[in-house]
């Protein structure tokens, strides 16, 4: 991205134009899932099945907890975009490339660790736990390119360029997914074989993203080791990543709960939970788009010092994650019962997620504000208000969990849920005019 483009009006085209490739993106992850599962479903038996869904779970959770480089990533270029600092751009995709590097490095020769700790806390039957250790003893070593793949995402939100990062995910997936069923179905590696098709894919996809960030490495910024390793601009962004570090595991706890805590209800409460979440993550795909705009949008304004560009990027890309939502609510209403019989032959499972499909037609449009503002405050890289805030938002959803679970019960934690959310979305509000005054300087 030129700095001209950059420093263009924010208008509903751009929006759209960052916005759709990541819903389109976002919708071909549950496909790799899938054809996974049915490769080694192939194998005649149940283990391979279950060695390749835990061994995955595990993997993606741990890689997940490095999730807080691609926004930390995606903020800070932006906004060094925003104020036309080329050197600043280039040496960033250089420092997010080697903390990725490092980290999963530091993964490789931590492995017996994770795994001890995996199988400690989600026990498995011997069978099951030997071919995951296989799985995820070779798919371990794929560890610093998916990690730095997270860097080169931020990277390439920041510069609006998300339909290279639509083709990103596309080139790994893809490969993937060939070389799935051709290493276990056809040269009959078993796990093993699932496992190496992701670790080509992987190191495959972090050389194709290199190639499509190559024009940083026409700027002899990426190399000038005294910017990338400068004290300052490193402590920033190791104080950035860590903010967003706290603030996810806290969301993420709270989901964790949810599901834990469904699980007392009973099997069928347990699953219908987990079926109406498949409504939330359905949504939150389709948030991602219009959030990552946010983001490059917001930190280019905040570089520029241009309060008005923060304030319109603010409000109209939030907007259309409100229409977004507004539709799904209204999709969920009409058509969430149908999906539901989709999801589940099971009639008492079907019975008992109609019961609680209400606060999933609630969900999205209570929680709009909570995932856009997410994305605004990414892009300003306000991470000390997104982790206190967090964590403001944490302890309520704790105390309606006290007070509203014994005497609703499930209802109770759906509302919790919800709240969690509402939560999430008044207070990050509250801090937003903070942001607009940084922008002005």
């Amino acid at each position: 991205m030129n700095e001209t483009v950059a420093a263009g009006p924010v208008t509903n085209r751009r929006i759209l134009k960052i916005a759709v490739p990541v819903v389109l993106s976002n919708a071909t992850v549950p496909i790799l899932g899938a054809v996974d599962t049915g490769v080694v479903g192939q194998l005649g038996a149940a283990a391979p099945i279950g060695a390749v869904g835990i061994g995955a779970v595990t993997l993606s959770t741990v890689y997940w907890i490095f999730g807080f480089l691609r926004m930390g990533t995606a903020g800070l270029t932006a906004q060094a975009l925003g104020g036309r600092n080329a050197a600043e751009v280039a040496a960033l995709l250089t420092r997010a490339l080697l903390i990725g590097g490092a980290a999963g490095l530091a993964l490789i020769l931590l492995q017996g660790a994770v795994f001890w700790a995996a199988f400690r806390i989600a026990p498995a039957s011997d069978e099951v736990e030997a071919l995951a250790r296989v799985y995820m003893g070779i798919r371990i070593w794929s560890a610093p390119a998916a990690i730095a793949m997270y860097g080169i995402g931020g990277w390439l939100v920041a510069h609006e360029r998300t339909v290279s990062l639509f083709w990103l995910q596309m080139w790994t997936n893809g490969v993937n997914i060939v070389l799935s069923i051709l290493l276990v179905l056809g040269l009959g590696f078993g796990v093993g074989g699932v496992a190496a098709a992701t670790v080509i894919a992987e190191w495959t996809g972090l050389a194709f993203g290199l190639w499509l960030t190559r024009g940083a490495f026409r700027v002899p910024a990426w190399r000038d080791w005294a910017r990338v390793f400068d004290a300052e601009r490193l402590w920033h962004m190791a104080a950035v990543n860590t903010d967003i570090l706290i603030r996810s595991v806290i969301l993420m706890a709270g989901f964790t709960s949810f599901l834990y805590i469904g699980a007392d209800y009973g099997d069928r409460v347990l699953a219908a939970n987990q079926i109406l979440l498949q409504f939330l993550y359905i949504t939150a795909y389709a948030m991602d788009g219009f959030a990552f705009a946010a983001e490059a949008l917001v930190g280019q304004a905040l570089g520029a010092r241009a309060p008005d560009r923060v304030r319109r990027a603010s409000l109209m890309s939030s907007a259309w994650g409100l229409a977004t939502c507004v539709v799904l609510s209204a999709a969920f209403a009409i058509g969430g019962t149908a999906l539901i019989d989709v999801m589940t032959t099971a009639e008492g499972v079907r019975a008992e997620a109609r019961v609680y499909l209400p606060w999933m037609i609630a969900a999205p449009v209570i929680g709009c504000a909570s995932w856009m503002l997410d994305g605004i405050f990414i892009g300003a890289t306000r991470s000390r208000d997104m982790r206190n805030m967090m964590v403001i938002s944490g302890l309520v959803y704790l105390c309606c969990l006290l007070l509203l679970l014994p005497p609703f019960g499930n209802h109770g934690l759906w509302a919790s849920l919800v709240l969690f959310f509402a939560a999430r979305g008044v207070t990050l509000g509250a801090r937003y005019p903070a942001l607009e005054r940084a922008a002005a300087g």
